[in-house]
């Protein structure tokens, strides 16, 4: 399938990753009619006049099927969730997205939509697997024996097998991608959601403006990750969603950094050196992950490349213009 013509929506549309793939779908011609999320609209990172923008709670049953119909395709984004410290503290809250997948899921074979796309995480991943630092890259089937992610990775992992299972059952046309740690502009950088990228551009910010030159940082600082800029987030999904991938595949980086290497790469281009203080009994997760992308690569000749100081800057400067801008107003 490649999308011309086919009416889409997409849900979780005023969150951090659904508004950017809103715009990315509009820039490359597709039929986005419909944009869904719970927030109110003046809480929506991004918005687009071009489409339907509908306030819904997806885990109302009811409400999935207005999101679905007359829609041929489905992006289901939406979730209840946010970085390491909402997760781990959250654990019940994360489990009820379970509601918005499968009543979506069910819409969407109701109403007669064509395919389906659901955003997984790589926190379905088996917890022995990810021990080191100097983790071995994960591929696709290291998500069984299945040990994920306490709430969250199993909210993930459970969601999979149902749109499997609505393939095999209902002909219901599933893709899912399995995210790892996205990042960008127009996300979250305060108040409890945030992801390490984020956070630590926000810290970092914090400590140049006013002179104090420490930095927290969640952990001991060598727990290592892989994090994908959202613009090549966007890009896999579409192109994910119009493919014959009829299994979960990896979406993420394989640019393998760990934290305090995050945080060299935010002081490089904040142009200042901080004192490090660790909080050791602060949620850190797993101690290493990244992807293994022999998969996509494979499938699709691509894989997720734009470098992470690129990405950071980027980043960064979105955070600074949000944080500083005002303040001197």
């Amino acid at each position: 399938m490649k999308l011309t013509n086919e009416r889409v929506a997409v849900c979780g549309a005023g969150g951090f990753i659904g508004g950017h793939l809103v715009q990315t779908l509009l820039k490359n011609g597709v039929n986005v009619v419909r944009a869904v999320d719970v927030k109110p609209l003046d809480r929506w990172y991004q918005k687009s006049n071009d489409v339907e923008n509908l306030v819904l709670d997806l885990r109302d049953k009811d409400n999935c099927y207005k999101a679905a119909e007359d829609i041929q395709v489905v992006f289901q984004l939406a979730a209840d969730m946010g970085g390491m410290g909402f997760i781990e503290n959250n654990k019940a809250l994360c489990m009820l997205s379970v509601l918005t997948n499968t009543h979506m899921l069910m819409a969407a074979k109701d109403r007669g939509v064509e395919r389906f796309f659901f955003s997984s995480s790589a926190c379905v991943y088996n917890g022995d697997k990810q021990k080191t630092p100097d983790v071995i890259p994960l591929k696709e089937e290291d998500a069984y024996p299945a040990l994920p992610e306490d709430g969250y990775g199993w909210e993930k992992l459970f969601s999979e097998r149902m749109c499997r299972h609505f393939e095999e059952d209902y002909g219901l046309q599933t893709r899912v991608a399995r995210y790892h740690n996205v990042y960008g502009t127009f996300g979250t950088y305060d108040g409890g959601r945030e992801k390490a990228p984020a956070a630590i551009c926000r810290k970092v910010i914090q400590a140049k403006a006013s002179g104090n030159h420490q930095i927290e940082i969640w952990g001991d600082g060598s727990q290592t990750r892989s994090f994908m800029y959202v613009d090549d987030c966007t890009y896999g999904t579409q192109a994910i969603l119009e493919s014959d991938i009829h299994e979960p595949l990896n979406l993420g980086s394989s640019e393998l950094v760990t934290i305090n290497q995050l945080v060299d790469v935010v002081e490089e281009i904040a142009g200042v050196e901080l004192k490090r203080n660790y909080k050791l009994d602060a949620p850190k997760g797993v101690n290493g992950r990244n992807s293994d992308n022999t998969k996509i690569l494979e499938y699709l000749g691509w894989e997720p490349s734009i470098r992470l100081k690129d990405g950071m800057t980027k980043t960064y400067e979105w955070i600074e213009s949000r944080m500083l801008i005002p303040a001197a107003k």
